[in-house]
């Protein structure tokens, strides 16, 4: 890992020098920036993503996260991952990286092919875990994922909420358990690139897989509509999906998951709260 200085801002002109530091001769004419909970990206269509860290624990998280991104690479998945393309550089008191570009958008919200769901689902959830990645990844399993929930969460929620939850929470906590398998974490939106006529073409941002179980991807697939997310499972598969989304929206229970800390439990509270008002 090198390391250039910069200063610390994120402007639009600062990430644009990263992005061209990276890739020195690319044009970046057509570059565009869009920002996750983890990073900011510089897109250059065709050519990269260059990921750049937004605060210090996504920048020291990097490199283990590309390892993972080159682990997966390695396993030949029937659809596109992206690569790393560039060390993992310090700029300041960031990092940033470039990975590989991968074809295709998103679907809107509601919509999707069942089957194309489905691959998708068991071809992650049939990965041969190698020891580098077992090595790698988180497995919430072993660290008492729902015993965090309860003691740092569900005595912050609203009285009307806190005893329903619990036994929700509970409830999850309390399913079967299935052996550990590669789940990615954050399966909707903008991370599945489908073709013009619906086929999948690759998977992105994989910054949230963990071990654990495969049901939490088909639960975050759900952005897709439950009733797609029914024809493209199993009976038990889609029961657990919907028990583990239950408590607090799937999207929450992944922040505890892939195992980053919670560092700021009012504002994590507050989300499941409007969540909760909204759709449970």
């Amino acid at each position: 890992m090198t390391m250039i200085p910069q200063p610390a801002e994120s402007t639009a002109e600062n990430l644009l020098e990263i992005a061209d530091a990276l890739l020195p001769g690319h044009s970046l004419d057509d570059a565009r920036i869009t920002a996750g909970n983890l990073h900011h990206v510089v897109l250059l269509p065709g050519t990269a993503a260059v990921r750049v860290s937004k605060r210090p624990s996504s920048a020291h998280e990097m490199p283990r996260r590309m390892e993972v991104l080159r682990e997966i690479a390695r396993i030949g998945l029937p659809f596109d991952v992206p690569e790393p393309l560039t060390s993992v550089t310090w700029f300041g008191e960031r990092t940033a990286v470039a990975v590989s570009w991968v074809d295709g958008e998103e679907q809107p919200e509601g919509r999707g092919d069942p089957g194309q769901m489905g691959m998708l689902l068991r071809a992650v959830r049939e990965v041969a875990v190698t020891p580098r990645l077992r090595e790698l990844l988180y497995a919430p399993r072993d660290q008492g994922w729902a015993e965090l929930l309860a003691e740092e969460v569900i005595p912050h929620l609203p009285d009307r909420w806190r005893d329903e939850c619990r036994r929700r929470l509970e409830t999850a906590r309390d399913l079967e358990p299935v052996p550990d398998a590669l789940v990615h974490g954050d399966l909707c939106g903008s991370n599945v690139h489908w073709s013009g006529d619906g086929q999948l073409v690759g998977v992105l941002d994989w910054d949230q897989a963990h071990l654990f179980d495969p049901a939490v991807d088909a639960a975050l697939m759900a952005w897709h509509g439950w009733d797609n997310i029914r024809r493209a499972v199993d009976h038990e598969t889609y029961r657990r999906a919907r028990t583990y989304d239950a408590p607090f929206g799937i999207g929450h229970l992944v922040g505890v998951l892939d195992g980053r800390p919670l560092t700021n439990v009012k504002g994590y509270v507050n989300s499941i709260v409007a969540w909760l008002e909204r759709d449970a």
